[in-house]
Formats: structure tokens, C-alpha cells, sequence
């Protein structure tokens, strides 16, 4: 693999050579090498992999993984030995159409199978997998995987929060010249595959998204054009600035496909990623031994990180809400930047400069709807505050004076009387719930303008029902693009680049 700079590698699941290789070409210009995964290739394929590489053109791993170890292959002991060592069979005297590389997990001693690969040329990865979390001596058992001197050690763990993350670094960090391999399954382990470079991992596996027969060869894997084209990957190196966007365990944000590019127009070493958080503790946990310097907050944690805030916005101080905070030497300074994000967005589609005498509904009592709700107060507006829960709602409510209710048919009652504008803050809507309306009992006369906090997807079932009774409607995207901005700004000091 050569040199410092991790590369990317294409798992080749299909069930035929040919199927392989045309996956290959369709993601060449995106990988650097490819990994044969030949437990997953129909058996009579299986007596022709020696040619494979030659047809590849680029390194190529030899892989038969057994079950037991994620993989496909269910035959025996003997007979996985024999198909790795036919694969390595009547090597290329020039070594040049070998297998580059060959894994082999760590109970797997056939010296013969290992002086076979040192004779043709082909180095070995020496593999440990652990499905069930991350071994408390990771470190050990990746130096203890460096056998003979020459083989490459590799690590594939399943983190169970964010602080794994951390342990996963000191280990790789512990060994800081070892070539290795060393990466966390999962969606808590995808940041690893997307940092490899920081994680001080040689490879990052990928599997393409867009191909319908193949089948990820491992938990977590991102899509190569994703990892090369939205993260960055190729561009990254020890000075890469990291910023991370924090999420419940199952979210998957668009601002990385947003601020990403930002960062190559304006020419910054700097990635954005997203990090799936368990605990607020295990972020800081790792955001401290990997060195994050931004992030972005979201559901659930956008009122659960103030208290960790060294220093706060007064729009932070007056909402009691942050969705991003800036590392500064005295600690974490938290921002809001969904108030004002809002209001322009609002403001720019009526063409006014404030919202009096406006009678507005607002859906929802979450965090966005807290920064709405302040927004609205200072512009001006009379507010109604409807949430399904009628506590939340009234306490955002009778702090600024607003009228309240639920999502009933006494709260349609009210909306009746607070209509002119219809803001829509819950997560109702939103992918992949696509179908669902949080305001389906209300009928809309065609005279309100109604906007949708949500932004996947762009136009809502509750937009769409909106549009058709001829009302304006308002798409999340345009305050999404303005929040990007404004915290691009607050990350970088500069302006968010124009397309």
C-alpha cells in the first residue's frame, strides 16, 4: 500500500468474478485497492481466482472469510486453506499479477500457507474481529498481531458508544510506525472508516450502495464515491481540522454533503463528520483524544450540552438551547444559530422586516421550536404553541405571553385563529416517515403561508397537502442552507463560500 496516506479499498462481494470486476471499473477512479471476498463467490467461480488479480490491475486482497468471523464461508478448515493457497498458487515470477495482500485471521497457523505468500510477494494481514464491543487491551491484541515482523496487523471492532472511539485511537496511537489496520463496525464505528488517516488505519473498506445484488461485507462501511467525494478522504493528513456534527445513534444528517465541499472551495484542510452519539461524556471522551475543534448539535442534545459550555451566545443564554459549540482554549463555546437562521428565512419569502400583528402557529415544543418561539416573540408576533404534549407546549408558551394547546381538535380550534403563518418544528414528516402529517385534522383555506422546519425530505406530505389548497409554502432547505453558512463562519472565521 506504500507510503503514510490511508487508502481505500472496494470489498468485492458479487457472486462471479465478471460481476466483480464490472463493479471494479464502475468505482476505479474512486479506490486504490480491491478486496476479492471469495467466500461470497459461487463455488465453481471459486477455481479461478488466481487470475484475478491480473484482470484487477490494482492491489488486490485475497480474502475467504469464515462465518464465525463475519464471512460467508460455511465449507471446512481444510478446504478454506486450500482455496487461499490455490489463490496463491503459480505466482507471476515478476510478481506483478499476485495477490498484493492476503488476510488471514489471528488462530489461523499453517506455516506453509504464510511462507507461500512471503515467497510470491503477497504480504499478509494479519486479522482479529470482534463482533460483541472493543477488547479492554486492543492495544496488546493489535501488537501481539505483528508477527515475524513483516505482516500487517488489523483491528475490526464494534464500538458501543462514542468513548470506544477513544480507546480504538490510543490503541492504534500506541503503536504510532506499525503498519496496521484499524477500524469500528457499526454506525458508531463509520467515523473511523471516514478518518482512517487519523486513526492511523492503511486501509478504509468500503462496499457501493448503489449496487443492488452486493451485499456489505461489513457493519458500518461507507460507499466509496461518499467517502472520497463528500469526506474528503484523499485529501486528509495529520493537519486536517475535524468538525463533527452529534446525533441519536440512528440519525444521518445532509449538512456533511453541505459543508464538505465548502471546505474544498475554500481550500481548508478541514472534514466535517458525523458522529452517532450515545452520552454527551463518551463525545467529550473522544472529541479530547482525537482532536475535534467544532460541532454541530442535534436531537437529543442540543439542551443537554449547555451545561458543558465554558462560554455561551446570548441567543444560547436567552433560548437555553446550542446546536453548535467551538473549542477555544477555555473550553466549549456554544452557539445558536437556529433563531436567526429561521427568522431570515421567513422574513426573505414575506419581503418584511418583522412579524407584527402576524397571528402564527407554531407546531411543536422541541428545541427548534424553543429558538422558533424566541424569534417569533421578538419580531413581534402573536403566537399559538401546539404540541402533542400540551405540558411542553405550555411552558415555551407562558414565557412569552403565547397561547397554547394540543394536537386535538380544541388545538385545530385555536389554529383557526392563528393562521397566517403555520411553522411546522417537530420531526413529523421527516424520512423515512415520509407519509405522516402532523396537522392532518386541519384543512387549509389556501390563505396561509406554511413552512416546514424539515428538510428530507424537501417538500412534506404536510407541504405538499399545503401547496395543493394554494397556499406559499416554505421548505426546511432554506433555513438549512443559512444555519450551514453561519456555522461554517463560526467554525472556519470566514464566509461560507458561494457555488
Amino acid at each position: 500500500m506504500g507510503g503514510r496516506v490511508a487508502k481505500v479499498c472496494l470489498c468485492l462481494t458479487g457472486k462471479t468474478l465478471a460481476r466483480d470486476l464490472e463493479v471494479l471499473e464502475k468505482y476505479r477512479r474512486w479506490v486504490d485497492v480491491a478486496e476479492l471476498r471469495v467466500d461470497y463467490l459461487a463455488p465453481d467461480e471459486r477455481f479461478h481466482i488466481r487470475r484475478f488479480p491480473r484482470l484487477a490491475g490494482i492491489p488486490t486482497i485475497l480474502t475467504v472469510r469464515r462465518k464465525a468471523d463475519g464471512g460467508r464461508f460455511i465449507e471446512g478448515e481444510g478446504s478454506r486453506i486450500v482455496l487461499l493457497a490455490s489463490g496463491l498458487a503459480f505466482a507471476d515470477t515478476e510478481k506483478r499479477h499476485n495477490f498484493a495482500y492476503v488476510d488471514i485471521e489471528e488462530d489461523l497457523d499453517v506455516p506453509s500457507l504464510e511462507e507461500a505468500a512471503r515467497t510470491f510477494g503477497t504480504r499478509i494481514i494479519r486479522s482479529y474481529h470482534d463482533f460483541k464491543g472493543v477488547p479492554t487491551d486492543l492495544a496488546g491484541k493489535l501488537n501481539a498481531l505483528r508477527r515475524n515482523g513483516d505482516e500487517i496487523a488489523k483491528v475490526v471492532v464494534m464500538p458501543r458508544g462514542l468513548a470506544d472511539l477513544a480507546l480504538i485511537h490510543e490503541a492504534s496511537a500506541s503503536l504510532p510506525d506499525a503498519e496496521k489496520i484499524v477500524l469500528g463496525m457499526g454506525s458508531l464505528g463509520t467515523p473511523t472508516r471516514i478518518l482512517a488517516e487519523k486513526f492511523g488505519s492503511m486501509l478504509s473498506y468500503t462496499t457501493p450502495r448503489g449496487e443492488s445484488d452486493l451485499e456489505c461485507a461489513g457493519p458500518g462501511q461507507p460507499d466509496p464515491i461518499d467517502l472520497v467525494d463528500i469526506y474528503r478522504f484523499h485529501e486528509q493528513g495529520p493537519s486536517t481540522k475535524i468538525y463533527a456534527i452529534i446525533g441519536k445513534p440512528d440519525f444521518s444528517p445532509a449538512t456533511p454533503a453541505i459543508q464538505n465541499p465548502a471546505f474544498t472551495r475554500a481550500g481548508l484542510d478541514a472534514v466535517y463528520v458525523p458522529f452517532p452519539a450515545d452520552s454527551l461524556p463518551g463525545f467529550f471522551r473522544m472529541a479530547d483524544e482525537i482532536g475535534i475543534d467544532g460541532v454541530s448539535i442535534t436531537i437529543p442534545y442540543e439542551q443537554s450540552f449547555v451545561p458543558y459550555l465554558t462560554g455561551r451566545s446570548v441567543e444560547t443564554e436567552k433560548i437555553g438551547v446550542c446546536n453548535i459549540a467551538v473549542r477555544s482554549p477555555a473550553g466549549w463555546y456554544g452557539y445558536n444559530t437556529a433563531a436567526a437562521s429561521f427568522a431570515d428565512s421567513l422574513l426573505s419569502v414575506l419581503g418584511k422586516k418583522n412579524l407584527r400583528w402576524k397571528r402564527i402557529a407554531l407546531i411543536g415544543a422541541g428545541c427548534v421550536a424553543r429558538a422558533v418561539a424566541a424569534e417569533l416573540y421578538r419580531l413581534g408576533a402573536r403566537v399559538c404553541i401546539l404540541n402533542r404534549t400540551e405540558l411542553r407546549a405550555k411552558e415555551i408558551a407562558e414565557r412569552y405571553g403565547f397561547a397554547w394547546g394540543g394536537l386535538d381538535g380544541r388545538g385545530v380550534q385555536l389554529l383557526d385563529h392563528f393562521n397566517s403563518i403555520v411553522v411546522q418544528a417537530t420531526s413529523v414528516g421527516m424520512e423515512p416517515d415520509i407519509e405522516a402529517d402532523p396537522l392532518a385534522l386541519y384543512r387549509f383555506s389556501g390563505r396561509e403561508t406554511v413552512m416546514d422546519l424539515i428538510y428530507r425530505p424537501e417538500k412534506t406530505q404536510l407541504l405538499k397537502r399545503a401547496e395543493e389548497s394554494g397556499c406559499t409554502v416554505i421548505s426546511g432547505r432554506e433555513m438549512l442552507q443559512r444555519q450551514v453558512s453561519r456555522q461554517f463562519k463560526l467554525f472556519t472565521g470566514i464566509e461560507y463560500p458561494a457555488e
